[in-house]
């Protein structure tokens, strides 16, 4: 069975996920989509939209055939180590390709940009830190740089100003640090930008703007041509129990808490936080009624909005610096879902799998486990129900 890899966090799924999957199977003939996903903290710093079985659900109903939870340790981490978490669990998985969506569409302008950064990486580095001495945020100091060293030849250099292209650098950069065997494909995005809000008459839109237009109009009508049936019709259940969906600015009284009862000292010891901003968070948290506001009042040039809730994310969930550099790499694969066609390749291919895979919670009390159902019971708390312990209680989903 070929097996074809996506790293994804499906906040929500929506259709350019599934012409993703669609595009996925086409390039790489796979028999077996593997989707390795986020749990309930994302990568830019904030709560999953709606909880990770309910996103398993719609995945397995769209295409996916496994779904793995890449653990809160790299899912809230930085792009080179959520890529890197993602790429090492699939090669785990005895995965043949791994498939990225990109602005750009084609995967050697991606091979090329690799090249040429461990061609000039001590250069790079020196840049990189002047500029950012010199004022500007990491992202802005790191393209900046990359910029000056491309050369004027026949060559196509990845555009690393797009989000999704710098991801899908750190993932071909995962691929070829860890000497994996997975090969790495692209698949151009459509439509919609990362940020870009819904516009009608289309039919794919970003996570970001689906998120934006149901929580400002508190309906899922004007957002349904965006959303496949199975997403429509997990969000209208969850909408019908919840009332809400999680948020930042709904979980804003739960985090406040978190900063307020903390010192500086005590807040300075957490993942991502540095350079004397826990006085400036601390004095926010003390001043602002709600989540806008106090970002507002924290954010700065040198502080990008998506590092500062990474901050946040890990201050809310208790999650330290020691323990952030004590994760290096996966050492177990945590199974979400499957299909039976998922559970056929788990048969075939389990003996050769390089980290065990974990059905059952309580089955381990590995610390990067422990750290998620740590997460998932701070998650279900602010969201509002009292549900602790769902890890232990919800057997993979099977369809």
């Amino acid at each position: 069975m070929i097996a074809t890899g996506i790293v994804v966090e499906y906040n929500p799924f929506h259709n350019g996920h599934l012409y993703h999957i669609k595009q996925s199977k086409k390039h790489t003939d796979a028999d077996v989509m593997i989707a390795v996903m986020s749990g309930h903290f994302l990568q830019r710093g904030e709560p999953a939209f709606i909880d990770k079985w309910t996103r398993t659900k719609i995945a397995l109903a769209n295409g996916a055939d496994l779904v793995i939870e890449l653990p809160y340790s790299y899912a809230t981490a930085q792009a080179s180590d959520f890529a890197k978490g993602g790429v090492l669990l699939l090669e785990a998985l005895q995965c043949d390709f791994l498939s990225f969506g990109s602005e750009q569409g084609e995967i050697t302008p991606f091979l090329d940009t690799y090249k040429l950064l461990e061609d000039h990486n001590h250069e790079l580095q020196q840049n990189v830190k002047q500029l950012v001495q010199s004022g500007l945020s990491y992202p802005q100091a790191l393209n900046t740089a990359y910029q000056r060293l491309i050369p004027n030849n026949q060559l196509t250099y990845a555009d690393l100003t797009k989000p999704n292209n710098i991801l899908g650098y750190h993932y071909v950069e995962a691929v070829q640090k860890y000497h994996t065997n997975v090969k790495p494909i692209t698949i151009q995005r459509v439509q919609a930008g990362y940020h870009d809000a819904i516009q009608n008459g289309t039919t794919i839109a970003s996570a970001t703007g689906i998120r934006q237009a149901i929580q400002e109009h508190h309906s899922l009508q004007n957002v349904s041509s965006f959303l496949p049936k199975a997403t429509f019709h997990a969000l209208t259940e969850w909408y019908d129990e919840h009332h809400h969906f999680a948020s930042w600015e709904l979980f804003w009284p739960f985090l406040r808490f978190s900063i307020l009862r903390l010192s500086p000292k005590e807040i300075a010891s957490y993942a991502e936080v540095t350079e004397g901003i826990e006085f400036l968070i601390i004095q926010a948290a003390k001043e602002c009624p709600d989540f806008n506001g106090f970002m507002q009042k924290v954010k700065s040039k040198r502080y990008t909005w998506t590092r500062i809730q990474r901050m946040l994310t890990h201050i809310f969930t208790n999650f330290t610096w020691q323990q952030l550099k004590s994760s290096d790499l996966p050492n177990y694969i945590r199974l979400l879902g499957m299909t039976q066609n998922g559970q056929q390749y788990l048969s075939e291919r389990k003996k050769l799998f390089t980290l065990p895979v974990i059905s059952r919670a309580a089955s381990s009390n590995d610390p990067m486990l422990l750290q998620d159902i740590h997460a998932t019971d701070l998650y279900m708390l602010a969201l509002g129900k009292n549900k602790i312990g769902m890890d232990y209680k919800i057997p993979p989903i099977r369809i």
